[in-house]
């Protein structure tokens, strides 16, 4: 009873900042200006505007994912095999970047990748022809890449901090290279926490608007973008909840595939 009642202040903050405005969403999103039941907020995700945000803001967080994943498994494997105060030192310069806004991050990368940013007038220095970055896919992709890698980072890293040295040993003991131990041994191990880091880098990177606006303008439009427009700009929040509700699809399915591996690493484990 004890213990239920020391869940009782979690349950109600739940409850009131999760579980209602949950109900909020599905009620607009199901639900016409005059309170009507209708499924036009969620059909209206195949309107040619919002599918073109929503395939772009796909592929813009697969390739975000993918790099974070690329950039962060060699990272994780060097912290899990370094000494313990080179590893605490740079898993703080990781996190450091977590600790200011990630707004005012954004708006740093705005300033270095614009017309005459930071970049151009360092290219310039070089006699090198300017890039044009501001404004487009590609400035996006830099700057989801530097808030969220390292939400890939820590997970890898704990993942792989927890492989008993014993079974690396043991395979190279018997005739494993380098490339078959990794590929028979690390990564089916460290798999549990590659799943984590791309569930917490792929949802933010499909969800967001203020990344895409800061450094995509109003040339690139993501989903993130329109739902966000028709909920402060519009004022349609019957349209913007349909699509949050179809964005919640891809939640869903990430947490299924998220539970699907910790329960396959708890069979492994026994």
């Amino acid at each position: 009873m004890r213990k239920k009642l020391m869940a009782g202040p979690y349950l109600l903050w739940m409850l009131v900042f999760t579980i209602v405005p949950l109900l909020f969403v599905f009620y607009y999103g199901f639900t016409s200006s005059d309170g009507a039941f209708t499924f036009s907020n969620i059909t209206a995700i195949f309107e040619k505007i919002h599918i073109q945000a929503l395939g772009l803001s796909l592929l813009l967080a697969v390739i975000t994912t993918a790099v974070c994943l690329l950039l962060a498994y060699p990272l994780a494997l060097i912290l899990s095999k370094s000494a313990a105060k080179n590893r605490s030192f740079v898993i703080f310069i990781f996190i450091l970047p977590m600790w200011m806004n990630s707004l005012l991050s954004t708006m740093a990368w705005q300033t270095i990748l614009e017309k005459n940013g930071i970049l151009n007038q360092f290219l310039r220095l070089l006699a090198l022809p300017d890039v044009t970055l501001i404004n487009t896919p590609a400035a996006i992709v830099i700057g989801m890449i530097y808030n969220f890698l390292p939400y890939m980072v820590l997970p890898l890293y704990v993942s792989l901090s927890k492989i008993n040295r014993n079974v690396i040993f043991a395979a190279r003991d018997l005739g494993a290279s380098s490339w078959q131990t990794f590929t028979r041994v690390i990564l089916p191990l460290s798999l549990p926490g590659a799943i984590s880091g791309i569930t917490m880098v792929f949802i933010p990177s499909l969800t967001t608007f203020f990344i895409s606006g800061l450094l995509g303008g109003n040339k690139v439009l993501l989903i993130g973008n329109i739902v966000e427009q028709e909920f402060t700009m519009a004022y349609d929040w019957h349209l913007g909840s349909g699509l949050s509700l179809v964005l919640m699809i891809f939640i869903i399915i990430n947490m299924v595939l998220t539970a699907y591996f910790d329960r396959s690493e708890g069979q492994v484990k026994k």
